[in-house]
């Protein structure tokens, strides 16, 4: 099963290297270029503010979904229909409450229009997320890593026509970018439909049956509560910026602009805790407690290796890095909020992993503990740090939640699987992290003008690392058509 996870994973990293940095790096830095910090805070903020309902919208069906398909392939007919219609529901549901809250919360009435389609979209994603969930439980991980780019590809191409074509060059609206979204997320699900179509063995009927769906709901709860905790202590912060400073939407705006490095470099961790997810489900349904805890290691350390080496190069290139992203409107303060933001990366990394063997194995009421722990200890550093260090204050309240929800994870595996990890394993991943900046250290203080070298140098001084302290293992592993299966 590590050799199949292996696989994917690097088939995962190319296909979505082959889109995703031209979309981060040159579609949305551009786009925030042009429509300044302000109007793009305003984004973020109404992002951030939707996913805070996110729940209600997903309600953790596509956990669920994953995790029961992985292990019984054939209730596919059977669950489909019924959860289509459930989120069909949900959706309804969602919007309504979305906008209850707006109107609490205050926002001008002229932002709602674009807070409309930024929740379609959340729609839009929920079903995406959805239909993969069936795609990667059925074992097409190969499909399902070109299902994760599709969406971007799009975005790219639509975006690029609007930045740079004949319609309207120089000039863009941030409106723009958000239709733009729509349309991207539409048609990669009508992809991912016609692929799950295939391995259906009836015709899809939607009926409303409630004790069916009242059956599905009780089981999906659990799901539904870690997704909400999860999004409330990481989207709380733009939130809280907004809300908190007179200047909140340029503070947010900012943040967005670290925060999307963060969000770009966790889609990989995301995407691999997707491939887990059923790997996890599977194994655990056999009870090898053996391969479950050697995925886990491998996992956790591949994912440790290039999150630590991406970190420590962007923390330690942290102005240079934000001046070139954003050239027009970056300035030093940009660089010492992407220092604590991007730090976060490595303890984001590591919960995905940990998360998801907690999620196989069905230990959801505990880890949903261990989120509200960190919904509290996050918003207590956010209404402390805020008001007196503002995007600064929340980056570091970030990395501290990270660390102490990542350090809860894995004391909650250890408690409910047995499962720890080794000396060995500890004092290489620590040891990667120490001899890694020290490396970045000394590249730092090398006689080249061109910083972009010396960064690329601690991303080749990562990986050197990684392969000498043996964190990388490719060799021995068993195969996962034989053993998930």
């Amino acid at each position: 099963m590590n050799r199949e996870f292996l696989i994917n994973v690097l088939f995962l990293v190319f296909v979505n290297l082959l889109v995703k940095p031209f979309y981060v790096f040159g579609i949305e830095r551009t786009i925030q270029d042009t429509v300044g910090p302000e109007s793009y805070g305003l984004y973020a903020t109404l992002f951030s503010f939707s996913l805070l309902l996110f729940m209600v919208n997903d309600f953790g069906i596509h956990y669920f979904n994953n995790t029961h398909i992985a292990r019984h392939p054939r209730l596919i007919s059977k669950y489909f229909p019924n959860l289509s219609l459930l989120k069909i529901l949900l959706g309804g549901l969602y919007l309504a409450l979305l906008f209850l809250l707006a109107w609490l919360r205050g926002f001008e009435t002229s932002v709602l229009p674009l807070l409309f389609f930024v929740a379609l979209n959340q729609l839009l994603v929920s079903w995406v997320a959805f239909l993969r969930s069936n795609v990667s439980a059925l074992g097409m991980y190969r499909s399902d890593s070109l299902l994760s780019m599709l969406d971007k590809l799009l975005l790219s191409g639509l975006c690029a026509l609007l930045l740079w074509g004949p319609l309207a060059p120089g000039y863009f609206r941030i409106e723009w970018l958000v239709y733009a979204q729509s349309i991207a997320w539409l048609l990669t699900s009508l992809a991912a439909f016609f692929i799950v179509k295939k391995h259906l063995q009836q015709p899809i009927r939607l009926r409303l049956r409630r004790p069916v769906l009242a059956f599905f709901i009780k089981k999906s709860a659990p799901y539904a509560l870690a997704v909400f905790l999860m999004a409330a202590y990481t989207r709380l912060d733009m939130v809280l910026l907004e809300w908190l400073l007179p200047d909140g939407r340029r503070e947010a705006g900012i943040y967005a602009a670290a925060f999307r490095l963060l969000d770009a470099f966790n889609a990989i961790g995301l995407l691999s805790a997707g491939l887990l997810l059923p790997m996890f489900s599977s194994l655990l349904n056999q009870r090898d407690l053996k391969a479950a805890e050697s995925l886990l290691q491998t996992g956790f350390q591949l994912i440790w290796a290039g999150s630590a080496t991406l970190a420590l190069a962007c923390f330690f290139f942290q102005t240079e890095l934000m001046h070139w992203l954003y050239p027009e409107t970056a300035t030093p303060y940009y660089g010492e909020v992407l220092a604590f933001v991007i730090l976060t990366l490595v303890p984001f990394s590591g919960l995905f992993i940990y998360s998801t063997l907690l999620t196989a194995n069905g230990s959801l009421k505990k880890m949903n503990f261990v989120f509200l722990v960190g919904i509290a200890i996050n918003l207590s550093l956010n209404l402390l740090l805020i008001p007196g260090w503002k995007a600064v204050g929340a980056g570091i309240a970030a990395l501290a939640t990270q660390a102490a929800v990542l350090a809860g994870m894995v004391v909650l595996v250890r408690s409910e699987l047995g499962l720890k990890p080794g000396n060995a394993q500890s004092l290489r991943v620590l040891g990667f992290a120490g001899l890694l900046a020290l490396a970045n250290l000394g590249i730092c203080q090398l006689p080249l003008a061109n910083w972009l070298v010396k960064f690329c140098l601690c991303l080749l001084a990562g990986g050197l690392l990684a392969l000498l302290l043996n964190l990388v293992k490719v060799n021995n592993l068993p195969s996962l058509i034989r053993r998930s299966r």
